[in-house]
């Protein structure tokens, strides 16, 4: 199983953008850490695409690029690429650019997005909000798998017989679809034969079974051999020296987040007793000791009939450089030894 963090470059600028300098800070901060995850082992880094004061990860591809050449060995992905509100054409050329600088590393997680920022920014309308997607994931596999392409949709202008390049180094680019938790999303990404990274964020891991058996079932009828289509899955995270450390130095800062998202979007600032069920033994976060961690991530494989990869999402405001990197070197020397053993 691969093993790996995704990061969304949180500042906790809710009540206002950092300035500049601030910003030139977190970002190195992001490029040291992905860094580090290199150093430890860790198999894969995302870094998802927001539009908000309160995330620096704008542009996604050039800050992955960046990170190319300061790493050796671990994948770069965007986790997600917001494709509903972009162009397929300038996505693949970006991530295919930027698997040639990384010497084969790249990947692209699609996904609609869980805000909805970026459709006004582009011009476009929510209430396109899955046909956008439909044509565009359809489109960015078109151009994946032909060096030239003949396209018409009805969302960008009609592609006759168009060369477009780069092509990457790797013979194909990975693309995965990143989905929530409806089961349309799950049905399309078997249809299209597109590995799945599922996005487990509160509630029990296991109840998404049904919706995963649904992407397999939908697989196999398009005839996608079953080994060709993968599973992952991404879930907050965090690794300490002893699981009540952990979850002692978590949720501060998973409070402070919770709650000022919460007021947006009209959740209620949880409690420790919510956190500590959801960090409990079926919930969907994955925090605690290296043994406790591994453990969980291996009862969340079994019970959604394997996973390939797990990704930690580890954004805190609470959470110091120490404490972060140290999460790091555990998950590398110890976490992961213990789930590939």
């Amino acid at each position: 199983m691969e093993i790996g963090i995704d990061s969304f470059i949180a500042t906790g600028a809710y009540e206002g953008a950092l300035s500049p300098a601030k910003n030139v800070e977190a970002i190195e901060a992001l490029l040291t850490k992905i860094e580090f995850a290199d150093q430890m082992g860790l198999h894969v880094f995302g870094l998802g695409e927001h539009h908000r004061k309160e995330f620096l990860d704008e542009s996604p591809a050039v800050i992955l690029a960046a990170a190319a050449a300061r790493t050796k060995n671990i994948r770069l992905t965007s986790a997600v690429t917001v494709l509903s509100a972009a162009d397929p054409v300038r996505v693949f050329q970006e991530y295919a650019t930027l698997d040639l600088i990384s010497k084969g590393r790249a990947e692209i997680v699609a996904g609609r997005g869980s805000f909805i920022d970026a459709f006004p920014l582009f011009g476009f309308d929510t209430q396109d909000y899955d046909v956008l997607f439909d044509e565009k994931i359809r489109l960015l596999l078109e151009i994946r798998n032909n060096e030239k392409v003949s396209w018409k949709g009805n969302f960008r202008p009609e592609l006759k017989q168009q060369a477009i390049y780069p092509r990457p180094l790797q013979e194909q680019l990975p693309v995965w679809i990143g989905v929530g938790g409806t089961p349309q999303s799950f049905v399309r990404a078997g249809l299209l034969g597109f590995p799945l990274m599922v996005a487990v964020i509160g509630g029990e891991t296991h109840r998404f079974r049904p919706l995963i058996d649904l992407y397999y079932e939908a697989g196999e009828r398009a005839g996608h051999p079953r080994e060709n289509l993968k599973v992952g899955l991404h879930s907050l995270g965090f690794v300490s020296d002893t699981g009540t450390r952990a979850k002692d130095i978590y949720f501060p800062g998973y409070q402070e987040m919770m709650g000022k998202i919460g007021k947006e979007r009209g959740w209620s600032t949880p409690t420790r007793d919510m956190f500590e069920a959801q960090a409990g033994k079926t919930g969907a976060y994955v925090i605690g000791s290296p043994e406790e961690v591994a453990e969980k991530i291996l009862r969340h494989s079994e019970a959604l009939g394997g996973i390939s990869r797990f990704t930690f999402q580890m954004d805190n405001p609470g959470l110091s450089k120490e404490d972060i990197f140290r999460s790091i070197e555990l998950i590398g020397t110890r976490v992961i030894p213990l789930i590939n053993q």
